[in-house]
């Protein structure tokens, strides 16, 4: 691999690193915010793990498409992703609580059911994300297939950093807004950097 590619791969890990990073901030929040509506219980785990596997799951299918059919546009796309993650994980804290107040007499599978709904659109946006990004550097770098391999490693490292450090440092420092709020910087810095460093210029 070329001096140039592996600088291009090495901010990509770190790009990825941070995003698998925010995203674990929001699961462990927002699954620390259900347990005031379900109970700390199964049901507030089991409905947090589904929606994150589901929303990304389908985001990551629709991804590579996205980028296949907007190959030019592909940077733009993937920083107003970003930004729309940051901008929702604002707003999050204060629309779990308040749906979980609108619907405080409501059955449990009802109130399951719009909270899973109202957690899709984040968790399909974040799996937009990495295919988004490695469909754009796919014309970049040599040998993509272990490259993304090296990307997704960092983005699980992140994630696994990101869950230990919201549980163990995040939560004894800051309150639950405040934690993740810290997410939603992420992906805003994110999105700038991104946008900053290649978004207008596509030949690397």
């Amino acid at each position: 691999m070329r001096p140039k590619q592996q600088v291009l791969l090495s901010n990509l890990a770190a790009i990825f690193f941070i995003s698998g990073f925010s995203a674990l901030i929001y699961q462990v929040s927002w699954q620390r915010l259900l347990f005031t509506g379900f109970g700390v219980d199964l049901t507030s785990i089991t409905l947090i793990i589904s929606v994150f596997m589901m929303g990304l799951g389908i985001g990551a299918f629709f991804g590579g498409r996205i980028a296949d059919k907007f190959p030019n546009n592909i940077i733009l796309i993937f920083c107003m992703v970003e930004m729309l993650i940051g901008i929702f994980g604002l707003a999050s804290y204060h629309l779990i609580l308040s749906l979980q107040s609108v619907l405080a007499h409501a059955s449990l599978p009802l109130l399951a059911v719009f909270t899973f709904f109202l957690l899709l659109l984040p968790t399909f946006l974040m799996g937009l994300t990495l295919p988004l990004l490695t469909g754009y550097f796919n014309q970049f770098i040599d040998n993509i297939g272990q490259s993304i391999g090296t990307l997704y490693f960092y983005n699980t490292l992140g994630a696994a950093i990101g869950a230990l450090a919201t549980g163990f440092i995040l939560f004894n420092y800051l309150t639950l807004s405040q934690a993740i709020q810290v997410a939603a910087v992420f992906n805003m810095m994110i999105a700038s950097t991104i946008f900053i460093l290649y978004g207008r210029n596509h030949a690397l």
